[in-house]
């Protein structure tokens, strides 16, 4: 059979539908014409080329003639790649949870001709099974429905439509922003808390950086060792667990039971990338080697697995699998597997540091097992009655066999679409990094990424696009995230360029993604193609960080760095209409409450003052980004010159031609100058900070 017309996608996992017999549109006007030109119901199938489940669906269904005859009979039929569109993934999933009480993906919605949801579901089996009908039986119903009852499905559709247009509306109420937020949202959290396991909630168990991110930054300002408990308790029962890739590293996306033990094996850049931060930032708060070397971990798996070396920029996500009968076999191990690899010594420390004993943790195929760290080194030794040194010796030897075994296995897909949101979260991390770890290499790879970004994917009248490559959509969490970046950038390198960009962009953003209730949409008001059915104000972290909050902490950013209020009203604004009630929801409002957090407590403003090649100036700028504040902003002014962005405190005090300084200021008030990096990280932690 011929390729359909999804061949001619950039998207790698509609390329994947290209032999199938369905007679696939992507998400276009065409196939919204043809629907109501033919008066069809369209059938809208969303996925993802990590999603396992959607790769079912498409060998078990979409690959069957039987199937495809019945779709290209009654139906137009749509695929959507969710993480090249999350704007129509996040509208029809918000739809079809309506009506069914669940989402995820494979997404199957049944959509009248104007694109409003009538029936939806998620995966459904070629036969009767799991509790669900037979996707055959499933289309012959909505075909026959639409067909019957036309104008009750119409009639289903706009009022669900407007439904959730008032629900959107509703949700938010706009009040004041004031401190009994910050509890509020933090107690919310704290119930969430598994004070055994680490983490939020129960089974499954998702990582949630957002809101180790907020707990350290209240932490920071409180000084409640409980919040910093919780923070630490998570990480280092995730480094444990086999959530964690033990041997090639980084973070798998989440974990199918409380103990972080057994994952589902895709690797997510939006997860790894802010898990690079809260590792970096954990170690600067406490020290610890062991969150070190697992920041570190992640670190040199993104920089290895999910970089483009020849151009730069960070791919969106490794596959869980070789193919649709496999369940992670290429990260799990059975006992035989390890031991042909294996010294006797190094089987005998690893059976015991990884739990290579007895049934694996893979139900599907109990010979498999997952490594996770059962027992420490110093427990070994006394097993074993090996020394210490041994002992960890053997389980580092052990490990690097693992590796080279491993690589010559099939390696799952790795997407290698360049989606700027999700590299704007590891631009950031990877500056973050640098600057905890002092590491100059992961500093040169975000700054390489960051450049590639703007020379391929940006312009100033449009702002940036979403994937590298193509032209549509331009989204809120792109402009939001790449101003984070450049922010970053800016404060690492002291280019006024990264700074003027992020300007550009948001200035962008409120003019063209303002929303008159409060907030931004996640698309400018002239997005092109279909109309999309719904508003959609994201304030949640759903789960990456929700953009209209981003987009505040950005905005409070720079109205610090060019002396801008207007940047600050603006945030405040978004913040007054939704984080009075969004608070309560504590872990889906952790990005909200941190901004609630920026806007309520001045941080602290250091700004390097100093030629550019006098080393003094160079040392007082590495400490002003190395020394752990979770509320800091950083500026360098490397001559002084006019126009440069300095806080007007600061400007009374410069003196042009003087040694390089360092001056720390919060709200009104600043602090003596220092020429001493010892002194300056001193005031950089102590300075302004009230506990509260």
């Amino acid at each position: 059979m011929s390729a359909n017309r999804l061949s001619r996608e950039s998207s790698a996992y509609l390329r994947g539908a290209e032999h199938q017999p369905v007679d696939w549109y992507s998400w276009s006007t065409e196939a919204f014409e043809r629907a109501k030109r033919e008066d069809k119901p369209i059938l809208l199938d969303i996925g993802a080329v990590w999603c396992h489940w959607c790769h079912v669906i498409d060998q078990e269904s979409y690959d069957d003639p039987d199937v495809a005859k019945i779709i290209n009979e009654h139906f137009v039929a749509v695929k959507v790649d969710r993480d090249a569109r999350p704007d129509v993934d996040a509208r029809y999933q918000q739809a079809v949870g309506a009506i069914t009480g669940q989402g995820g993906w494979p997404l199957t919605a049944f959509l009248t001709p104007d694109g409003k949801v009538f029936y939806g579901g998620t995966y459904f089996p070629p036969q009767d099974a799991y509790g669900r009908p037979s996707f055959k039986r499933v289309l012959l119903s909505a075909a026959a429905y639409y067909r019957d009852n036309k104008d009750e499905a119409a009639k289903a559709g706009n009022e669900l439509h407007q439904k959730l247009a008032a629900a959107s509306l509703s949700a938010t109420t706009t009040g004041r922003v004031d401190p009994s937020l910050l509890n509020i949202g933090t107690e919310s959290i704290r119930r969430m808390y598994d004070a055994a396991n680490g983490g939020f909630g129960t089974a499954p168990k998702f990582p949630h950086p957002s809101a180790l991110e907020f707990l350290l930054r209240r932490y920071g300002r409180t000084r409640d060792d409980t919040l910093l408990e919780m923070v630490i308790r998570t990480l280092e029962k995730m480094g444990r667990g086999g959530v964690h890739d033990q041997v090639g590293g980084g973070f798998h996306r989440y974990a199918t039971d409380a103990r972080w033990i057994v994952p589902h094996f895709e690797k997510m850049l939006y997860d790894n990338a802010p898990l690079l931060s809260n590792y970096a930032h954990a170690y600067q708060a406490t020290g610890s080697q062991n969150l070190r070397a697992i920041a570190v971990d992640i670190a040199e798996f993104m920089a290895g697995v999910l970089y483009d070396p020849a151009r730069g920029g960070f791919y969106g996500s490794q596959d869980a699998d070789v193919g649709l009968g496999d369940d992670g076999s290429y990260f799990t191990w059975s006992i035989e597997e390890a031991k042909a690899v294996l010294s006797a010594d190094e089987f005998a420390v690893l059976a015991e540091h990884f739990h290579l004993q007895g049934h694996g943790e893979m139900h599907t195929d109990p010979r498999r097992h997952v490594l996770f760290v059962d027992k420490d080194p110093d427990v070994i030794a006394a097993v074993t009655g090996r020394s210490a040194d041994d002992v960890l010796q053997l389980i580092e030897n052990g490990k690097r066999t693992l590796a080279v075994a491993r690589s010559k296995r099939q390696v799952p897909y790795t997407d290698s679409a360049i989606y700027v949101n999700w590299n704007g979260m590891a631009i950031s991390a990877f500056l973050e990094a640098f600057k905890a770890l002092g590491h100059d290499r992961y500093r040169d790879l975000a700054i390489r990424a960051l450049d590639r970004i703007l020379e391929e994917g940006y312009d100033s009248d449009h702002g940036c696009v979403h994937v590298l490559g193509s032209s549509e959509p331009r989204l809120l969490d792109d402009q939001a995230h790449l101003s984070q970046a450049l922010l970053d950038a800016y404060e690492v390198t002291g280019q006024s360029r990264y700074l003027r960009t992020a300007q550009e962009i948001m200035a962008l953003v409120i003019r063209d993604y303002w929303d008159d209730a409060g907030g931004f949409s996640d698309v400018p008001r002239s997005a092109p193609g279909p109309t999309l059915v719904a508003p959609h104000v994201p304030v949640q972290d759903a789960p990456t960080p929700a953009p209209n909050a981003v987009a505040a902490l950005v905005l409070f950013r720079l109205s610090r760095m060019v002396n801008a209020r207007e940047y600050r009203q603006v945030a405040e604004r978004t913040l007054n209409r939704h984080a009075p009630t969004l608070a309560p929801h504590g872990l889906y409002a952790s990005t909200l409450l941190t901004a609630v957090d920026d806007l309520l407590h001045e941080p602290a403003h250091i700004t390097v003052v100093g030629a550019p090649t006098d080393p003094r100036t160079a040392a007082l700028h590495r400490i002003a980004l190395a020394t752990y504040r979770p509320d800091k902003v950083v500026s360098l002014v490397t001559d002084g010159a006019d126009g440069e962005p300095i806080p007007d405190a600061v400007r009374a005090m410069v003196t042009p031609g003087d040694e390089p300084k360092a001056y720390v200021c919060a709200g009104t008030a600043c602090a003596l100058p220092t020429t001493d990096p010892t002194r300056l990280a001193e005031t950089i932690q102590t300075f302004g900070l009230h506990v509260s």
